[in-house]
């Protein structure tokens, strides 16, 4: 916040714990285990229909964990049964499903288990399943104040996980925590302007917490012009400014400043695809097809991967 990046003080030690425990021996070594009867995996059985190569190891402890949902068993030992598990597969959601009903069965503190969760997700950022859990386990709780921290952290090195901004937006949406989203947005853009996702979320937040009026589009079109000015050819900037006029039904002409805007970057000799998109919009809007073409066709100069797009958009004038 306030310009701010904020990492979440996880420690390891609750992880590297169980990464100890995973070391040992096989569960069917293990005389702790032995009232239970594995349920051997397909690739076991004597005809398989398509041999998987698991290792010795998945196939002990997924075989244990067959066994004990068949059981239907709640219990610490199963609880740490499936951290192996999900240390094997992050992706088995079957798995983490069966981990909530024992953390409801034994009303477990769910401090650990979003300690758990966070390392989990800091080596595996783009698991869909360790995500969900995450969800779940703050639906269990009400309790949201950890996300924004933990959301900022793994968009920190990655700015464009998706995992993280669908997690940071639902909690946003349902909890209502856009105090100081504006600012988190504006530290992301002044680290990198062409950071899309940053301008998505900008979208989402005006979105969600404003009207796409008249003075809510010009403010975010003085916005977005900020950034052009410092680099012309970015599209993000661009495309969030054609996007909020286009796509809540308004009409450039709707906005003076922005087309002098546009007019005086054309006058200053700024080169960029962009600008000539946006003024051939402007003038085709205002019936000047005769500058719309010519914009066309430095388009098809300047821009000659997409010619054939630009020939298809000056027969439509």
């Amino acid at each position: 916040r306030n310009g701010q990046m904020l990492r979440p003080s996880f420690k390891l030690s609750y992880y590297n714990e169980y990464k100890s425990y995973l070391r040992m021996s096989l569960y069917a070594e293990r005389p702790e285990w032995s009232d239970v009867t594995p349920i051997p995996l397909p690739c076991d059985l004597e005809k398989p229909v398509i041999q998987i190569l698991y290792s010795e190891r998945f196939k002990d402890v997924y075989s244990y964990m067959a066994a004990i949902m068949k059981m239907k068993e709640y219990s610490e030992r199963a609880l740490k049964l499936t951290t192996d598990a999900i240390d094997l597969n992050t992706a088995n959601y079957t798995v983490w499903h069966y981990r909530r009903e024992i953390l409801k069965a034994l009303k477990c503190d769910l401090e650990d288990e979003f300690r758990f969760t966070a390392q989990v997700i800091e080596s595996q950022p783009k698991s869909y399943q360790v995500w969900h859990h995450r969800r779940c386990l703050i639906q269990m709780t009400k309790d949201p104040s950890r996300e924004l921290g933990l959301t900022e952290s793994t968009l920190s090195d990655d700015a464009k996980n998706y995992h993280a901004w669908d997690h940071r937006q639902w909690v946003l949406e349902q909890y209502g925590l856009w105090d100081g989203e504006f600012d988190y947005i504006e530290m992301l853009l002044q680290r990198d302007l062409r950071n899309n996702s940053a301008w998505n979320h900008r979208y989402f937040v005006v979105n969600s917490t404003d009207k796409w009026n008249r003075e809510t589009v010009k403010k975010e079109l003085e916005y977005a012009a900020k950034y052009i000015r410092k680099a012309p050819n970015n599209e993000s900037s661009w495309n969030y400014a054609n996007g909020i006029i286009k796509k809540n039904k308004f009409s450039y002409d709707e906005f003076p400043e922005f087309i002098d805007f546009c007019i005086k970057l054309d006058e200053d000799k700024i080169l960029s695809p962009f600008l000539y998109s946006t003024l051939a919009d402007i003038y085709q809007a205002s019936g000047k097809s005769k500058r719309a073409h010519e914009l066309y066709e430095k388009l098809k100069e300047c821009d000659s991967i997409r010619e054939k797009y630009w020939i298809y958009k000056q027969n439509l004038l």
